[in-house]
């Protein structure tokens, strides 16, 4: 194996399974020659913040520490699709806390990270459901764990961010990329026109051009010797 890809799924944090993410993990696997690994994370409403990250964090550990002896690389992503995405910057976030730099780079897709409505972006979605659903009781939503647009941003590793010029979440991935940008990280915004959100789920010639870009990104960054 060239690598490992750990894979979580989107559903604004309540629906979704590790299952419904099998296609697109076989198509790249297919194309990229490496395993992918897919987290069933517990659900919100019933299951709130923290139990989601707390388990995305697991399988990361778990990787860092077993990918060389199960897979026989040491070469490790993580990427995630909608929430997905936004569980991926977490998850980064919180290794990175813990000292732990295992992994070599990340695909984050239409992620949302202002959950607390206190940015203009984050006020575009002030009333969706997956908000009250994820963030439960939580006290203060602008905490870094929940809304990764807070956090201090430094020591992340390659990161390639994709998402729709017709996405409701542009803007607030937009500000993201602009504050990993001011942070140092090696950022790469790809935003494709005409193009929703969840637009790479769909079979259009839009959505095959960023798999595309996708796999040519991740191939050349686990690939990489350095």
């Amino acid at each position: 194996m060239k690598g490992v890809f750990l894979e979580i799924h989107g559903g604004g944090f309540y629906m979704g399974s590790a299952a419904a993410s099998d296609l697109g993990n076989r198509r790249l696997t297919d194309a990229l020659g490496i395993a992918v690994a897919s987290v069933d994370y517990r659900l919100a409403p019933e299951h709130p913040w923290p139990a989601a990250p707390d388990n995305c964090e697991t399988a990361a550990l778990w990787l860092a520490e077993h990918a060389q002896h199960r897979f026989g690389t040491a070469k490790l992503a993580i990427g995630g699709f909608s929430a997905g995405a936004t569980l991926a910057m977490t998850t980064l976030l919180r290794l990175r806390d813990r000292g732990v730099a295992a992994f070599d780079c990340a695909v984050l897709q239409f992620g949302t990270y202002d959950l607390s409505a206190q940015t203009p972006a984050g006020r575009l979605i002030a009333d969706e459901y997956f908000l009250e659903a994820y963030a439960g009781t939580a006290p203060d939503r602008t905490n870094p764990d929940i809304s990764p647009i807070y956090a201090d941003l430094t020591g992340l590793p390659p990161i390639l961010m994709v998402v729709g010029d017709a996405d409701i979440l542009l803007q607030d991935n937009l500000a993201m990329a602009a504050r990993l940008s001011a942070s140092g990280a090696d950022i790469d915004l790809r935003v494709y026109p005409d193009s929703p959100h969840g637009f790479t789920g769909h079979p259009t010639p839009m959505a095959q051009a960023a798999l595309e870009d996708i796999h040519t990104w991740l191939g050349r960054h686990l690939n990489s010797t350095q």
